[in-house]
């Protein structure tokens, strides 16, 4: 059973429909990237997940149960960090994860055992100082503290990197990573490379729809061709083959990018090096990323 499963979604604003047939499955204890520009509908999905938003048309299962706008029925399986946490600031840490338990239900000694345990895991175990002091980094670590409290099934986190420096971005990305093999993950981003190192799976949503999906590897795979590059040792030799080979474009004296080309271009290429006795310190195909997959996918 899916941990979450989204059907035909679909919600506007007036006029503007900023999600439009969105179909989404999510299997248990998966980091999943849901990646795409700001304002493509990634928040607005998640309010809906979480029956903030009433949805115009579709359905959303949180661990096999429907959500139903306005009723908290399915947020007991659902742990969440906004964009921009809120906290009480004259209190510490330990107070506010108390504070927390006490809202949700919790027993005491439950919420001492596993605010010790969630502080140690965000690092945050030896700072005792008011939240009113702490750096953004901080307050999203004590955020996904938080928001692991009651031992959610599902944790959505919405832009957990994206203020932050890239040390903080680290030990976002390392927490959530750790956190797998116990909550299902989902956190939408527009921050690629953080896609790239920690998600198993990712959607990329474009104007309200869901373009792409699957695992890394099977996006990938869907690129064109990223061409290849040449870096020769003598810059008359780049100079000769641009004029024998065309299709190149120029980025140094003694380096050529041969753009959307595949692998038998580069052995026509490597033929040609040979034949003309060019000297080159390597030729290498490009290896394909999710950026360059995302800028072709919003026609950049």
């Amino acid at each position: 059973m899916a941990m979450l499963e989204i059907s035909h979604l679909s919600k506007s604003f007036g006029q503007n429909k900023v999600i439009d047939d969105l179909n989404l499955s999510i299997s248990q204890h998966k980091i999943y990237g849901f990646i795409g520009q700001n304002g493509a509908g990634k928040t607005t999905t998640m309010k809906m997940i979480l029956g903030l938003l009433p949805i115009d048309h579709g359905d959303i299962y949180v661990n096999g149960k429907k959500v139903v706008y306005g009723q908290n029925e399915t947020n007991q399986y659902i742990g969440y960090l906004p964009d921009v946490p809120e906290f009480y600031g004259y209190m510490t840490p330990m107070e506010y994860l108390k504070l927390c338990g006490d809202i949700s239900g919790m027993k005491g000694s439950d919420i001492q055992e596993k605010s010790v345990e969630l502080l140690r895991l965000v690092g945050l175990e030896n700072v005792n100082k008011r939240i009113h002091g702490f750096s953004r980094g901080m307050k999203q670590r004590l955020g996904i503290a938080q928001a692991l409290l009651h031992n959610p099934e599902l944790l959505i986190c919405d832009e957990p990197t994206s203020a932050l420096d890239p040390v903080g971005r680290k030990e976002i990305l390392d927490i959530l990573q750790s956190v797998k093999g116990k909550t299902t993950v989902l956190f939408s981003t527009h921050i690629l490379s953080d896609v790239e190192r920690i998600c198993d799976e990712i959607a990329l949503l474009h104007e309200g729809k869901i373009k792409i999906q699957g695992t890394l590897e099977e996006v990938k795979s869907l690129q064109k061709s990223n061409g290849f590059e040449i870096d020769f040792l003598r810059s008359h030799d780049a100079d000769a083959m641009e004029k024998e080979y065309a299709g190149s474009q120029r980025l140094n004296a003694t380096r050529l990018y041969y753009p959307s080309q595949g692998e038998e271009e580069m052995l026509k290429a490597m033929n040609m090096i040979s034949q003309h006795h060019y000297r080159i310190q390597k030729i290498e195909m490009r290896e394909s990323t999710l950026e360059n997959l995302f800028m072709e996918v919003i026609g950049k």
